[in-house]
């Protein structure tokens, strides 16, 4: 039976780095607001562990749908940081963009993304435009493009902007890449819109290896 909110936050509290990642899916799942400060709570204590990573990945994307905008400062910190994983890089950059978008500020959040230079942490923001269906106006538009065209297509960054795409008016550029190789997310509560022509989605990179010592 599938845990209720109240066992899921209790869950996160759990000695295996496997059920904590579980209950951090399932309140991402329920995305139930009282979860948030236990939420960020686990967050703080798991990124002290380099082995997690996917835990990390996970409760960072469930801060994101439980949280509030109460939690960016800390988010944002959580990005700077030297020894922050990739993965959470990722997440981090999703969770900005949607706490952000509860008080109508994630154009700013995306520029603030894109400010860092922070190529995950961008694509992050990207995946979480695209699962929301964000319009942005035409000048944030432009901003994206040139920011998504200075990189080499083979880094990756290409996909989520081209699902995201689709929602934006006025533009004759486009995101499309033969090369992109992006990861959707698979506890996407709906699936991505179809790839533009010539790119393709494999599965999220937090499941294609494991870490010793992360379960």
């Amino acid at each position: 039976m599938a845990l209720d909110a109240v066992e899921a936050i209790r869950q996160l509290q759990d000695r295996s780095s496997a059920k904590r990642r579980s209950a951090a899916k399932r309140l991402r799942r329920l995305g139930d607001s009282a979860a948030g400060p236990a939420l960020l709570e686990a967050l703080k204590n798991e990124v002290r562990d380099s082995r997690t990573w996917e835990t990390q990945y996970q409760m960072a994307m469930a801060l994101g749908t439980c949280g509030s905008p109460s939690d960016l400062p800390y988010l944002r910190d959580l990005v700077l940081q030297r020894d922050t994983l990739h993965a959470v890089h990722t997440a981090g950059g999703d969770a900005i963009v949607r706490l952000s978008y509860m008080e109508h500020s994630h154009t700013e959040a995306i520029r603030w993304c894109m400010s860092t230079g922070n190529e995950t942490l961008v694509g992050g923001a990207m995946q979480g435009v695209a699962m929301l269906r964000l319009a942005l106006d035409q000048e944030t538009v432009t901003d994206v493009l040139d920011f998504i065209e200075a990189r080499s297509p083979q880094d990756g960054i290409y996909f989520w902007p081209a699902v995201a795409a689709s929602g934006w008016r006025g533009s004759e550029r486009t995101t499309s890449s033969p090369h992109a190789s992006p990861a959707p997310d698979p506890m996407s509560p709906k699936p991505p819109r179809t790839p533009l022509p010539g790119t393709t989605a494999p599965t999220d990179p937090c499941k294609r290896s494991r870490t010793p010592g992360s379960s």
